[in-house]
């Protein structure tokens, strides 16, 4: 899907772009770009600050070879390259976490982070070749921003179509019905008025929100920023809103039909293709964070609409592998990760269920994305982890058992948490039989979900250890070093 996304006049902008970033970096520091994305809650901000973190002070890596065989001199974070991108808070988020003990701000915006890392490569012909020095741009952008480049193939009738299409699926009906209702007493063909696509927009955007809460936890939510609008809030590029098809009609100039198809294509003119050409074209490496707990929790609606947005993610990307010419004007994904997240929320023994689950979405996603040319794996991770492990008594039963303090607020089984004592939770196993899942997720049968596999609670950031002369460890984690294998290891060999 990645090429019918841009127009010859787009790949040349792309190849200049591309082909006068190489020629300034002939003469500097290797470097490799990582995309850090995922849709809300899935912890992007947490996986770079963790990375960061257990990089620059020496964490407990064992998969990580590199470190594991003690090549890494040390690694270290420079002014990023960019100057018209934010910088990433890692400073904040790490503050944040160790010391407040609570979960960093989300991504809201594109951000950039540059970590360089020396080393000594592993191979005697490599150390007479190369600096043994690789710089880490790591991008930090919204998943829901990217469920947008899909639209830049779609007319405004298409748009609309599938908008109404989803809007009355079972899961999202009682969402949506007041939008509906509204959209259903517009008269699209009428003089266009500012206060009728204000008031459609603002119904639009509340029914996309109401979708995203925890309730139903659904993810396929175009335009992405009318969720995020940042800087765009209150903006024409962000007041429009699908409207009912017109019989087979082009809209009549001046009408509100005309206002909105025109504020649609400026909203992907303006919104949608910058953020694809200046950012998605430069990646060289991708790593995509998939919360598939929430989505079981809320039941198999929620993961057909996970399995739907993974799809769309990966039909974004720029796969395959290039060679010497063809990389001079283009960058090609040639290794990408899709990655669970938040396992410390379940006992080990559930991990491999939760990773098989993931890898069963990501190969369905693959297959109906038609993608092909890149590397991908699948990992369950907690790039901090938040809980222990630990087992309990229940009767003549042993159970075993997460501890961990939850966040204040949390419940379960009628208990609400204070946000400072420390519980045993008995979270519940995955089914052993992987196929149910999207088996029920395929039916999209029911909006009201049934008991959910797992009981799912959000923890504070774990208290960090100290060592006898003070120094505060690294944050603790679960496969993040196979994480970084996977995404940078072979830059380090």
């Amino acid at each position: 899907m990645a090429s019918s996304l841009t127009t010859l006049t787009d790949e040349a902008r792309i190849a200049l772009d591309t082909f006068a970033g190489r020629a300034a970096g002939l003469f500097s520091t290797r470097s490799l770009r990582l995309g850090v994305t995922g849709l809300s809650r899935a912890g992007k901000t947490v996986f770079i600050s963790a990375l960061v973190h257990n990089l620059v002070h020496g964490g407990r890596l064992p998969l990580f070879e590199a470190q594991k065989s003690g090549r890494i001199a040390r690694a270290f974070l420079e002014h990023q390259p960019d100057d018209a991108v934010p910088r990433f808070e890692y400073e904040d988020h790490v503050a944040a976490l160790v010391n407040e003990r609570t979960w960093p701000d989300s991504t809201r915006a594109v951000s950039e982070l540059r970590l360089t890392i020396e080393y000594e490569s592993a191979s005697a012909w490599n150390r007479m070749f190369s600096a043994g020095k690789l710089s880490v741009d790591i991008v930090d952008y919204p998943g829901e921003w990217l469920l947008d480049l899909p639209l830049l193939g779609k007319s405004f009738a298409d748009f609309s179509r599938e908008a109404f299409e989803m809007a009355e699926l079972p899961v999202r009906a009682d969402l949506s019905a007041q939008w509906r209702s509204l959209a259903a007493e517009a008269a699209p063909d009428a003089d266009a008025d500012e206060m009728t696509a204000r008031r459609l927009a603002e119904s639009f955007a509340a029914y996309l929100k109401a979708c995203k809460a925890d309730e139903r936890a659904l993810s396929t939510l175009p335009p992405g920023r009318f969720l995020m609008p940042g800087d765009l809030e209150g903006s024409p590029a962000l007041t429009f809103a699908p409207l009912p098809a017109p019989e087979g009609k082009a809209p009549r100039a001046g009408s509100l039909a005309a206002m909105m198809e025109r504020r649609y294509e400026a909203y992907k003119t303006h919104v949608v293709k910058p953020f694809f050409r200046d950012h998605v074209t430069r990646l060289d490496r991708q790593i995509v964070l998939i919360d598939a707990l929430q989505a079981l929790n809320s039941g198999p609606a929620a993961m057909a609409d996970l399995e739907r947005a993974a799809t769309e993610i990966l039909a974004c990307f720029r796969p395959g592998r290039g060679n010497v010419l063809s990389d001079l004007f283009s960058r090609r994904i040639d290794r990408i990760l899709v990655a669970a997240t938040k396992a410390d929320h379940l006992h080990h023994e559930s991990h491999d269920r939760l990773q098989a689950i993931v890898r069963r979405l990501a190969d369905r996603a693959i297959a109906r994305a038609n993608f092909t040319g890149a590397a991908v794996d699948v990992v369950a991770m907690a790039a901090v982890r938040a809980t222990r492990e630990g087992t309990v008594k229940q009767g003549k039963e042993t159970l075993p058992v997460i501890i961990g303090t939850p966040l204040e607020g949390e419940r379960i089984d009628g208990e609400v948490f204070d946000g400072k004592t420390e519980t045993a939770i008995f979270p519940g196993d995955l089914p052993d039989n992987i196929n149910a899942v999207f088996e029920q997720a395929d039916a999209q049968l029911q909006r009201s979900p049934p008991e959910p596999p797992v009981r799912f609670v959000r923890f504070r950031p774990p208290k960090l250890e100290r060592t006898a002369e003070g120094v505060t460890l690294s944050l603790p984690h679960i496969r993040l070093d196979r994480a970084l294998q996977f995404l940078i290891g072979d830059q380090l060999a």
